[in-house]
């Protein structure tokens, strides 16, 4: 990253993948997990909510810590690069492997722009992601991003009783891990798409026969 490069990332504000901090403090570990929980993503220190630069400086003793921070989540995490780019520090994570991840506070992911603990039931999921993959989990090549219905993730969230300021399917399905890098699963075809029987078999078979 290059200093033009973390002034659109500021300017563009908060999001999936992006999480401002004013400051440097321990706590750093919630964010680095849930940033491996998801898609990955920048840490930027120095900048606060409303996306003002406050100024941060990388010490060696930072980095150390941060790095050290990292190793000890479960399992531990490769923090990918930490730099100082103009007032900023810039910390960034990759998606984990080995997901879930989680520090001495618990497991956490990102929805939206907000660090979210997870629940019980969400490091469940994650857990069975990992060990086995389904019908559901399977990526479907027959399914586009424009296939996808905002009006179903709004009526989500609504009854889920989370708040989200604007939808960004890409960002949402990678979130509720219905998505990965080269496409849409099955599961998330079945929930957000907007006609599932075009896309999934089981559906068009199932109606068919009604």
């Amino acid at each position: 990253m290059n200093s033009k490069r973390l002034k659109l990332i500021i300017a563009e504000g908060e999001g999936l993948s992006v999480e401002f901090k004013e400051k440097y403090t321990p706590k750093i570990d919630r964010a680095i997990v849930a940033m491996s929980n998801t898609k990955g993503g920048f840490i930027i220190l120095g900048v606060n909510d409303s996306g003002k630069i406050t100024g941060e400086q990388l010490t060696n003793k930072m980095k150390a810590e941060i790095s050290g921070i990292a190793r000890n989540c479960e399992p531990q995490i490769s923090v990918k690069k930490i730099s100082q780019i103009d007032n900023a520090v810039v910390i960034e994570i990759g998606e984990g492997e080995e997901k879930p991840y989680s520090c001495s506070s618990g497991y956490f992911r990102r929805i939206d722009a907000v660090t979210q603990k997870m629940t019980r039931d969400e490091v469940g999921l994650l857990f069975k992601n990992a060990y086995a993959i389904s019908y559901e989990e399977m990526i479907n090549d027959k399914i586009s991003w424009n296939d996808i219905s905002k009006d179903k993730i709004k009526t989500f969230f609504k009854e889920s009783g989370i708040a989200i300021d604007k939808i960004n399917p890409r960002d949402v399905l990678a979130s509720l891990n219905l998505s990965a890098k080269n496409g849409i699963k099955n599961a998330g075809a079945l929930f957000f798409a907007q006609e599932p029987r075009r896309h999934i078999l089981v559906v068009r078979v199932a109606t068919d026969t009604l």
